[in-house]
């Protein structure tokens, strides 16, 4: 009767831990999920950004090769500035769901292993994305080191509000003496932004995809909607 009892105890306790771990499981799901909707809302915002970011590209070297340059800088003068806000168009993941799972050693709760699987490669997706974006700032900083040569440094500071925004502005200011010199180094320098834009825009359509798919199938394994 004591072993029944001991036993019978021991199933008890057993069962109540596996009921308090497969709540705690779906507690973590159902926060992934909600970190995981906000990134497919900021890849969405940040896709459509890069659009426009690659037509501003597109426009500035156009307008900068053109022979009526010197006429319609004021278009150029708001492009230079826009190109280089680069926080706009760069991808933060909503990790603190992640990285409890992480640090805690709350994968270990995810009882299908196909399930932890994909969880861990949506991390290692989110990573990379923020790695390229770090290889994009060089590229940045290296066209804000050229464009002091054709744009002037005094009217690109009067381009932006108090917050950092460029404006539209209703004149043409002049663009530097000599500035035709330097137009093949400028002109490069675009190409690379524009390329890291394409780059980076097609990476962000492939980790939309992947935390799209991931929300599909931890809403069906969950049950949640």
């Amino acid at each position: 009767m004591l072993f029944l009892a001991v036993f019978t105890g021991f199933m008890a306790e057993n069962q109540r831990e596996h009921f308090v771990e497969h709540q705690r499981e779906k507690q973590f799901i159902q926060s992934l999920i909600d970190d995981v909707t906000a990134d497919t809302a900021r890849l969405n915002t940040i896709i459509n950004t890069r659009n426009t970011r690659d037509e501003q590209l597109d426009s500035l070297t156009r307008l900068i090769n053109s022979d009526s340059a010197a006429q319609r800088t004021s278009a150029i003068y708001f492009f230079v500035p826009n190109i280089t806000r680069n926080v706009i168009v760069q991808f933060t993941s909503n990790d603190g769901t992640m990285q409890q799972l992480k640090n805690s050693g709350g994968l270990r709760l995810i009882r299908k292993r196909r399930l932890a699987d994909s969880i861990v490669r949506y991390d290692a997706s989110t990573r990379s994305l923020i790695k390229l974006g770090d290889q994009e700032n060089d590229i940045i900083n290296t066209f804000r080191s050229t464009a002091w040569k054709v744009a002037n440094s005094i009217e690109l500071g009067r381009m932006t509000d108090e917050d950092n925004v460029p404006l539209r502005i209703n004149y043409d200011p002049p663009l530097e003496p000599g500035y035709r010199l330097h137009l093949n180094e400028f002109n490069y320098r675009i190409l690379s932004a524009r390329s890291m834009n394409k780059g980076y825009r097609r990476e962000s359509r492939k980790l939309l995809r992947q935390a799209t798919n991931l929300l599909t199938i931890l809403k069906k394994e969950y049950q949640i909607e």
